[in-house]
């Protein structure tokens, strides 16, 4: 079990571990039961560390995708499972960012950057999906949307 940071040095601790999903039930339970004095110069480190890690785990998750699209052949199964995994990565990094450590400003700022980067995502996918002329692609990229958060 993972304790509850308090300090900017257990939130980094924390932080790392988000970033390289390790345990991310228990990291997850630890963040949203942590504190931090919110202070000057506190806050802008852990600001910087908490978007730093929910960045990297974007960026991993874009491209885990793309391998996963790249080696599912066009198997409808593979493309939704590789959807679903997506959409679930990008849940999760949408309540990792809702911490209630943070002021409600900064709290509603940050949620609302991984919910237009979810909304980018999806609208992405289905102009790519346009491409298809059988429309199967748009089909299944339009019934297991991505930014559903």
């Amino acid at each position: 079990m993972i304790s509850a940071p308090h300090t900017y040095s257990e939130w980094a601790n924390v932080l790392d571990m988000l970033k390289s999903k390790a345990d991310d039930t228990e990291v997850l339970a630890a963040m949203k039961k942590g504190t931090l004095e919110w202070q000057s110069g506190v806050a802008e480190r852990f600001s910087k560390r908490l978007i730093d890690s929910v960045n990297s785990r974007l960026n991993a998750a874009s491209d885990k995708f793309q391998k996963d699209m790249s080696r599912c052949g066009g198997s409808e199964g593979a493309i939704v499972q590789a959807l679903l995994t997506l959409r679930k990565e990008l849940s999760f990094l949408a309540q990792a960012i809702d911490l209630p450590v943070l002021p409600e400003k900064e709290r509603r700022h940050y949620i609302e950057l991984v919910i237009d980067q979810a909304n980018r995502m999806q609208k992405s996918l289905e102009d790519s999906a346009k491409n298809d002329r059988s429309g199967k692609m748009a089909s299944i990229v339009r019934n297991h949307k991505i930014n559903i958060i």
